[in-house]
């Protein structure tokens, strides 16, 4: 039997549907407003969180900047409840841009609300077109569950070349999370649970690459972790 994905619905699924399929799962979209969270949850072997608006600040306590271009109404409170019960259940999560920023939030961490605001320019974190076009190295962690993941992607001493698609990142690192990768500007470009049997969180867009297979090992193992015994 494949492994049934959750994939949280937004308004471009069909990449991350593909990269689920390619890495032999069976995809499931999840949609906030048909269904509860417990509910979403209770016929999936794994989470995939997906990129899409920015999360509402309150949830991490802060105003909103003036930079803020919020999801559809209804996602976050989804969102951040199924991560939540995700990480409980030690369900296997794969978390990409936005799902990152959740994942983060869910488990207590902040995010930076504006990216040029904190670290500046220099690094190209938001090109939207192609959307396999690569932006920017990051460093990845040796040893981490990422670069365990990714293989033969990283390379040149721990590093590897992404994507790069959003004007916000993680700020504070949420409680029992670790970094796993950054930007060369120090921006937090990865996370992880080690204590989970597949908790990784990316802020570039790895299933943007399905047709070309560049990480597909990324997503070979979060499908992997979510196999029955």
């Amino acid at each position: 039997m494949k492994p049934i994905i959750g994939i949280t619905r937004n308004r471009r699924p069909a990449d991350y549907e593909q990269a689920i399929r390619l890495a032999g799962g069976e995809p499931r979209l999840l949609d906030w407003d048909a269904m509860k969270p417990d509910e979403a949850l209770a016929a999936v072997d794994g989470l995939l969180l997906t990129g899409g608006g920015d999360i509402d600040p309150k949830h991490y306590g802060q105003p909103p900047s003036p930079h803020v271009e919020l999801a559809e109404a209804g996602r976050d409170e989804f969102e951040i409840a199924v991560s939540r019960s995700a990480l409980e259940r030690d369900l296997p999560i794969l978390a990409i841009c936005r799902g990152l920023q959740v994942l983060n939030v869910a488990a207590g961490g902040t995010l930076v609300q504006h990216v040029p605001d904190a670290v500046g320019t220099a690094i190209a974190h938001s090109i939207d077109e192609p959307k396999n076009q690569l932006a920017h190295p990051v460093r990845v962690v040796a040893g981490s569950a990422l670069a365990g993941a990714l293989g033969t992607r990283v390379v040149m001493v721990d590093m590897c070349v992404v994507n790069s698609r959003h004007h916000q990142a993680v700020d504070a690192v949420a409680p029992g999370f670790v970094v796993s990768a950054t930007a060369p500007d120090g921006l937090i470009e990865a996370i992880e649970r080690r204590d989970r049997r597949f908790c990784v969180g990316v802020e570039w867009h790895p299933e943007n690459f399905w047709a070309t297979g560049e990480f597909a090992p990324l997503f070979e193992a979060f499908v992997g972790s979510c196999r029955r015994p």
